[in-house]
Protein backbone atom coordinates (compact mmCIF):
# COMPACT_ATOMS: atom_id res chain seq x y z
CA UNK A 1 0.00 0.00 0.00
CA UNK A 2 1.47 3.19 -1.04
CA UNK A 3 1.47 6.27 1.13
CA UNK A 4 -1.38 8.21 0.05
CA UNK A 5 -3.55 4.59 0.31
CA UNK A 6 -2.17 5.07 4.16
CA UNK A 7 -3.12 8.38 4.23
CA UNK A 8 -6.35 7.74 3.09
CA UNK A 9 -7.44 4.93 5.45
CA UNK A 10 -5.85 7.20 8.68
CA UNK A 11 -8.33 9.26 7.43
CA UNK A 12 -10.97 6.44 8.20
CA UNK A 13 -9.16 5.69 11.22
CA UNK A 14 -9.78 8.81 12.53
CA UNK A 15 -12.99 8.69 12.19
CA UNK A 16 -14.31 7.07 15.04
CA UNK A 17 -12.01 8.69 17.29
CA UNK A 18 -13.91 12.27 16.34
CA UNK A 19 -17.07 10.46 16.70
CA UNK A 20 -16.08 9.15 20.33
CA UNK A 21 -15.26 12.83 21.58
CA UNK A 22 -18.87 13.77 19.94
CA UNK A 23 -20.90 11.14 21.28
CA UNK A 24 -18.92 12.21 24.72
CA UNK A 25 -20.00 15.42 24.83
CA UNK A 26 -23.66 14.92 24.57
CA UNK A 27 -23.72 12.17 27.20
CA UNK A 28 -24.77 13.18 30.43
CA UNK A 29 -22.87 10.44 32.06
CA UNK A 30 -19.05 11.78 30.95
CA UNK A 31 -17.35 14.26 32.86
CA UNK A 32 -16.91 15.60 29.20
CA UNK A 33 -18.01 19.41 28.70
CA UNK A 34 -19.49 19.98 25.26
CA UNK A 35 -17.39 22.57 24.19
CA UNK A 36 -13.89 20.39 24.97
CA UNK A 37 -15.68 17.96 22.97
CA UNK A 38 -16.08 20.22 20.09
CA UNK A 39 -12.95 21.30 20.55
CA UNK A 40 -11.43 17.86 20.08
CA UNK A 41 -13.82 16.94 17.18
CA UNK A 42 -12.79 19.79 15.72
CA UNK A 43 -9.02 19.21 15.74
CA UNK A 44 -9.48 15.46 15.08
CA UNK A 45 -11.94 16.36 12.35
CA UNK A 46 -9.10 18.97 10.90
CA UNK A 47 -5.89 16.36 11.00
CA UNK A 48 -8.23 14.28 8.74
CA UNK A 49 -8.59 17.08 6.26
CA UNK A 50 -4.99 17.62 6.52
CA UNK A 51 -4.58 13.99 5.31
CA UNK A 52 -7.25 14.16 2.32
CA UNK A 53 -5.11 17.59 1.12
CA UNK A 54 -1.67 15.46 1.16
CA UNK A 55 -2.72 12.20 0.01
CA UNK A 56 -4.06 13.57 -3.49
CA UNK A 57 -1.27 16.06 -3.58
CA UNK A 58 1.26 13.49 -3.30
CA UNK A 59 -0.95 10.64 -5.44
CA UNK A 60 -0.48 13.53 -8.28
CA UNK A 61 2.91 14.70 -7.31
CA UNK A 62 4.77 11.28 -7.39
CA UNK A 63 2.22 9.39 -10.16
CA UNK A 64 0.62 7.23 -6.94
CA UNK A 65 -2.50 7.27 -8.07
CA UNK A 66 -4.83 3.49 -7.61
CA UNK A 67 -7.98 1.89 -8.52
CA UNK A 68 -7.98 2.18 -4.46
CA UNK A 69 -7.37 5.26 -4.18
CA UNK A 70 -9.49 6.66 -6.62
CA UNK A 71 -12.63 4.49 -4.71
CA UNK A 72 -11.15 5.13 -1.60
CA UNK A 73 -10.46 8.58 -0.94
CA UNK A 74 -13.44 9.87 -2.38
CA UNK A 75 -15.53 7.42 0.45
CA UNK A 76 -13.12 7.88 2.84
CA UNK A 77 -14.31 12.56 2.55
CA UNK A 78 -17.86 11.35 2.83
CA UNK A 79 -17.84 9.50 5.77
CA UNK A 80 -15.85 11.89 7.32
CA UNK A 81 -18.09 14.77 6.47
CA UNK A 82 -20.93 12.60 7.30
CA UNK A 83 -20.88 11.59 10.30
CA UNK A 84 -19.67 15.46 11.50
CA UNK A 85 -22.67 16.64 9.93
CA UNK A 86 -24.78 13.50 11.48
CA UNK A 87 -23.33 15.16 14.95
CA UNK A 88 -24.03 18.65 14.08
CA UNK A 89 -27.51 17.81 13.44
CA UNK A 90 -27.79 16.34 16.81
CA UNK A 91 -26.01 19.27 18.51
CA UNK A 92 -28.53 21.47 16.74
CA UNK A 93 -25.91 23.19 14.32
CA UNK A 94 -27.71 22.40 11.25
CA UNK A 95 -30.89 21.84 9.60
CA UNK A 96 -31.77 17.54 9.35
CA UNK A 97 -33.21 18.67 5.52
CA UNK A 98 -29.44 20.09 5.03
CA UNK A 99 -27.71 16.72 5.74
CA UNK A 100 -30.77 15.00 3.61
CA UNK A 101 -29.68 16.86 0.36
CA UNK A 102 -25.81 16.27 1.08
CA UNK A 103 -26.30 12.78 1.69
CA UNK A 104 -28.59 12.39 -1.21
CA UNK A 105 -26.07 13.86 -3.78
CA UNK A 106 -23.75 11.60 -2.25
CA UNK A 107 -25.71 8.67 -3.06
CA UNK A 108 -26.53 9.96 -6.26
CA UNK A 109 -22.78 10.20 -7.33
CA UNK A 110 -22.29 6.62 -5.39
CA UNK A 111 -24.98 5.71 -7.46
CA UNK A 112 -23.52 6.91 -11.08
CA UNK A 113 -20.34 5.53 -10.18
CA UNK A 114 -21.55 1.68 -9.65
CA UNK A 115 -23.14 2.30 -13.02
CA UNK A 116 -19.96 3.56 -14.63
CA UNK A 117 -17.81 0.57 -12.77
CA UNK A 118 -20.15 -1.76 -14.34
CA UNK A 119 -19.27 -0.66 -17.51
CA UNK A 120 -15.18 -0.37 -16.76
CA UNK A 121 -15.40 3.14 -16.60
CA UNK A 122 -13.79 4.71 -13.64
CA UNK A 123 -15.47 8.46 -13.00
CA UNK A 124 -12.81 10.35 -11.21
CA UNK A 125 -13.82 13.69 -9.04
CA UNK A 126 -15.48 17.09 -10.69
CA UNK A 127 -13.74 20.36 -9.89
CA UNK A 128 -16.92 21.23 -9.01
CA UNK A 129 -17.29 18.39 -6.22
CA UNK A 130 -13.61 19.02 -5.35
CA UNK A 131 -14.85 22.75 -4.49
CA UNK A 132 -17.51 21.37 -2.57
CA UNK A 133 -15.75 19.12 -0.32
CA UNK A 134 -13.41 22.19 0.26
CA UNK A 135 -16.17 23.95 1.97
CA UNK A 136 -16.99 21.47 3.66
CA UNK A 137 -13.94 20.47 5.04
CA UNK A 138 -13.68 24.92 6.03
CA UNK A 139 -17.34 24.74 7.10
CA UNK A 140 -17.97 21.49 9.78
CA UNK A 141 -14.88 23.20 12.32
CA UNK A 142 -16.12 26.31 11.79
CA UNK A 143 -19.08 25.69 13.02
CA UNK A 144 -18.02 22.34 15.14
CA UNK A 145 -16.36 25.17 17.17
CA UNK A 146 -19.12 27.21 18.28
CA UNK A 147 -16.80 30.11 19.05
CA UNK A 148 -19.20 33.01 21.24
CA UNK A 149 -18.84 35.54 18.19
CA UNK A 150 -21.49 36.84 15.99
CA UNK A 151 -18.76 36.86 13.24
CA UNK A 152 -18.03 32.95 13.88
CA UNK A 153 -21.99 32.68 13.54
CA UNK A 154 -22.23 34.28 10.22
CA UNK A 155 -19.23 32.77 8.86
CA UNK A 156 -20.53 29.17 9.90
CA UNK A 157 -23.86 30.23 8.01
CA UNK A 158 -22.16 31.20 5.20
CA UNK A 159 -20.12 28.42 4.36
CA UNK A 160 -23.07 25.94 5.47
CA UNK A 161 -25.33 27.65 2.30
CA UNK A 162 -22.02 27.76 0.27
CA UNK A 163 -21.63 23.88 0.91
CA UNK A 164 -25.57 23.43 -0.38
CA UNK A 165 -25.34 25.47 -3.18
CA UNK A 166 -21.98 23.57 -4.21
CA UNK A 167 -23.90 19.93 -3.37
CA UNK A 168 -26.69 20.94 -5.59
CA UNK A 169 -24.74 22.60 -8.37
CA UNK A 170 -21.70 20.02 -8.44
CA UNK A 171 -24.42 17.25 -8.50
CA UNK A 172 -26.29 18.40 -11.15
CA UNK A 173 -22.64 19.31 -13.14
CA UNK A 174 -21.59 15.91 -12.28
CA UNK A 175 -24.66 13.98 -13.47
CA UNK A 176 -24.90 16.21 -17.30
CA UNK A 177 -21.10 15.50 -17.64
CA UNK A 178 -21.28 11.37 -17.17
CA UNK A 179 -25.03 11.77 -18.87
CA UNK A 180 -23.59 8.93 -21.23
CA UNK A 181 -23.12 6.50 -18.53
CA UNK A 182 -26.38 6.68 -17.22
CA UNK A 183 -27.80 5.77 -20.84
CA UNK A 184 -28.39 2.19 -21.59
Amino acid sequence: MNLPNKLTMARVCMIPFMLAALQAGVMESVALPLETARLIAMGIFILAAITDFFDGYIARKRNLSTDFGRFMDPLADKILVMSAMVYMVVLGDISPLILILMESREFVIAGVRMIAANKNIVISAGILGKIKTVVQMIMIPTVLANLPHPFFDIIGTILIYAAVVLTIISAIDYIWNNRKVLQT
